[in-house]
Parts: structure tokens; C-alpha cells; sequence
């Protein structure tokens, strides 16, 4: 388990430590070693005090976009107002250099060098730096499934319609009994003509593991490169760069990490990075260059400054402790619903197929039914997935959800479930 001290003593000079919360999340952490403490309340209401939240409302829609803790929002104001004073030589002079501390946080915390890490708006601009900047010919495939991202699929279809390339999508199970079943579904869309394939790590349908590491051996075999989405992951469950073993990652910050809204992550593995176009234009000098997928202009310095605090709050808590609470604020609703012939659940619920995003849906209800009863009845936002064979409301809570709130969205499941919504 990670110190704040530890923490403190590396790379994070930039940082500045002042929001009373994170000190109780210290005291809590430092309080219960390295136990995972899942059903202690006492420790998880310090995690939750450290949140400025509208406890009127449940927000189960974690998996779209997280609040940030109260120290990262506290950062993000304070950089704010910092550069504010005289933004061509704060932000410019002052702030914007520490970036390179955050790129040697993330460089650290996914295990790579950072040189390799490039900060990004969203993991759509990471992924579609690399699904637009990987050099395709005219009749070369992509392939990918039926279950990845929108925008993801749009990137591919807008090359197709420019370029002459073809996308190819293959049909995946919601609930595989084998996470090698999702490999062999790769495995038979390969084709001579596939040059590039897209895979996310955790789909943004269901919470869905993929076997990432596999798909990228099965790449390797091929001599096919490999783009991890990892937009759903990161943050979400331990995992780093060697266990994936792959090239290309990209990411959003402002999910499962809970950095502030507009900030992403692209990894690329050193050698790689001088045969990829970045998005807007970079000089012949930097085309080895991580930072060449940075030039975007002028932006904000406070929101990649803030990352920072992120991680520190992300790693006071322990990733394996995060994750195991996910899964066992799950449990606490699923395992009531489970002996209901009328309530199907679209995930996998083993840990080793899927963590804190869970999609569900009751017979004979459309999800937009559902969640427009659960909001506006119940106070309980949550967001709906219409893909064929996924169809449900997807489920996200964070560490910040409370037991009382778990148990009022039960309540409300059941009542749907039994009683209906009529």
C-alpha cells in the first residue's frame, strides 16, 4: 500500500496537499494496513466524506463519468484561479511545465516508461489518434466486435468512407461462460486482409473483461498491431502495460480515476510512436516524440495538473481494495434478484469476467422504461444500453456509494421485478 509520504518523497513536487479529506482517507488507510476491509463501513465512510456529492439523488452512472474527490476539485480551482492572474505566464511558464510530473505519475502507475505516455482530452482522442494516425491502405480490414464503442466504430467507418478501408465486426457473447471464447471470436474474423484490430479491455455494454493479452498474442501471431480501449479500466481494477502486453492503450482519466472531466491517456510502446500521424500537426523534429500527440493548442493546464491528486487518491485507497469493494457493493443488490425467473443479468458476475459495471434487465420493460422509473420515482439515475443481446440498464456504483443507497436500489429492482412499474 502506497504512503502518502511515499508519495510525497517521489514525483509529485507539484501537488499540494491542503483538503482536510485526504488526510481522513490517510488516517482510515494507514488505520487498516493493508486489509481489504470490503464490509467495514467505518472505513468506507471516510472514503465517502472525502466527496462533495447530492446525496437527494443515487448516481449509479459512474461508468460514463466519476465526481472527482474534493481534493482533486479543490486542485483543479486552485490551478484555475493561478493562471487566471495572468494566464500567457502562469499557465505557460508556471503551470503547464508540470505536466511532465503527471506524465511520470501515470508512466509509473501503468507501468511504463513515461516517455511512452501522452496526456490526452478523453480516451475517444486517444483511441482516435491512433485508429486515424496507423498507416491502412486501400482494402485493408479492421477488425473489432459488434460490442465496441460508438465513436470508435465512427473513426473506422469515417477511414472507410475516405479511404477504402473495410471494417469488420464479429458477433461476441454478453455472458461468456470463457473468457478464451471472446479470443476465438477474433480469431475467425481474421483474415489475409486484417492490418489492425480494436479491442477493449472492459466493454462499455456490460463491464465485460476481455482477454486483452491473449487477443494481442493472437495480433502478434498474425503480425496485426493491437489497440487496447481501455476507457472502461483503468483505475477500475489492478492491471499495468506488461499484464496487457500491448503497444497501444488509450483511456479517459475522468472515469474510474476520477481525475477531472476532460482528461485521457494514450500509451504508446517507444518504438511505435514515430509510425503514427499524430491528430493535429506536429513538427518533423518531434516524430518520435510522445508529446506530438499533445499539440492540440492552447488548453488548460489545471485539469492534466490536477490528475495528479487522482492518482494519489486512487492509490491511498489501493486498487485491489477498490475493487473488491465494487464487486462487493454488487453483490449486496444482484444476489436478491438472482432467484427471479424475470430479471436477467446481461454480465458475466464472476470476478474474473467483470467488476463494478453490471447491465440488468427485467422482462416484458424496455430500459428506457425502467430508468425513467427508477429517476423519477425512485431518485436513481442510471444509464441504458440498447445493443441487441445487451439490452438492460448498466449499473456503476463507486467507493463513494453508501450501503443504504445499494439497498434502496434493491428495494426498487425487486418492486419492479414483482409489482411492475405501472
Amino acid at each position: 500500500m502506497v504512503t502518502r509520504r511515499q508519495l510525497l518523497s517521489g514525483l509529485v513536487a507539484s501537488a499540494a496537499f491542503h483538503d482536510k479529506s485526504l488526510d481522513l482517507v490517510e488516517r482510515a488507510v494507514t488505520s487498516y494496513g493493508n486489509r481489504i476491509v470490503v464490509e467495514d463501513e467505518d472505513f468506507w465512510l471516510q472514503i465517502q466524506q472525502a466527496f462533495t456529492l447530492d446525496r437527494t439523488m443515487i448516481n449509479f452512472n459512474n461508468g460514463g463519468v466519476c465526481p472527482s474527490p474534493r481534493v482533486v476539485q479543490d486542485a483543479l480551482r486552485r490551478y484555475l484561479e493561478y493562471s487566471n492572474q495572468a494566464p500567457s505566464f502562469f499557465m505557460w511558464r508556471h503551470l503547464e511545465p508540470e505536466v511532465e510530473n503527471v506524465r511520470k505519475r501515470l508512466g509509473r502507475f501503468f507501468g511504463c516508461d513515461p516517455e511512452e505516455v501522452a496526456i490526452t482530452r478523453n480516451a475517444s482522442e486517444a483511441l482516435e489518434i491512433l485508429l486515424l494516425g496507423l498507416p491502412l491502405n486501400k482494402g485493408d480490414e479492421v477488425l473489432t466486435t459488434l460490442a465496441d464503442y460508438p465513436r470508435m466504430i465512427t473513426t473506422i467507418q469515417q477511414r472507410e468512407r475516405r479511404e477504402g478501408i473495410k471494417l469488420v465486426q464479429v458477433p461476441v457473447s454478453s455472458t461468456p461462460s470463457n473468457p478464451n471464447d471472446l479470443t476465438r471470436a477474433f480469431e475467425m474474423g481474421i483474415t489475409p486482409q486484417t492490418k489492425l484490430i480494436l479491442v477493449s479491455l472492459v466493454s462499455f455494454l456490460n463491464g465485460q473483461i476481455y482477454p486483452v493479452r491473449d487477443i494481442v498474442r493472437l495480433g502478434n501471431k498474425h503480425g496485426i498491431p493491437v489497440i487496447v480501449d481501455g476507457a472502461h479500466a483503468f483505475a477500475h481494477f489492478p492491471f499495468n502495460r506488461d499484464s496487457l502486453e500491448c503497444d497501444y492503450f488509450g483511456t479517459s482519466l475522468h472515469k474510474w480515476l476520477m481525475a477531472p472531466v476532460g482528461t485521457g491517456m494514450l500509451y504508446v510502446r517507444k518504438p511505435k510512436i514515430e509510425e503514427i500521424w499524430p491528430l493535429m500537426a506536429a513538427g518533423e523534429s518531434q516524430s518520435t516524440d510522445i508529446r506530438k500527440f499533445e499539440e492540440i493548442g492552447t488548453h488548460p493546464a489545471a485539469n492534466h495538473n490536477a490528475i495528479g491528486e487522482a492518482l494519489t487518491f486512487h492509490e491511498l485507497i489501493g486498487g485491489e481494495r477498490k475493487a473488491a469493494r465494487l464487486r462487493y457493493l454488487r453483490s449486496l443488490w444482484i444476489e436478491p434478484l438472482l432467484n427471479l425467473s424475470n430479471v436477467q443479468f446481461k454480465t458475466n458476475l464472476l470476478p474474473k469476467h467483470s467488476c463494478g459495471l453490471t447491465t440488468v434487465s427485467i422482462d416484458g420493460m424496455k430500459p428506457e422504461e425502467l430508468a425513467a422509473w427508477l429517476w423519477e420515482k425512485k431518485g436513481i439515475f442510471v444509464t441504458t444500453i440498447g445493443n441487441a443481446g445487451f439490452e438492460g440498464i448498466r449499473v456503476s456504483p463507486n467507493v463513494y456509494t453508501t450501503k443504504d443507497e445499494i439497498s434502496r436500489f434493491k428495494e426498487a429492482m425487486l418492486e419492479a421485478a414483482v409489482r411492475g412499474i405501472r
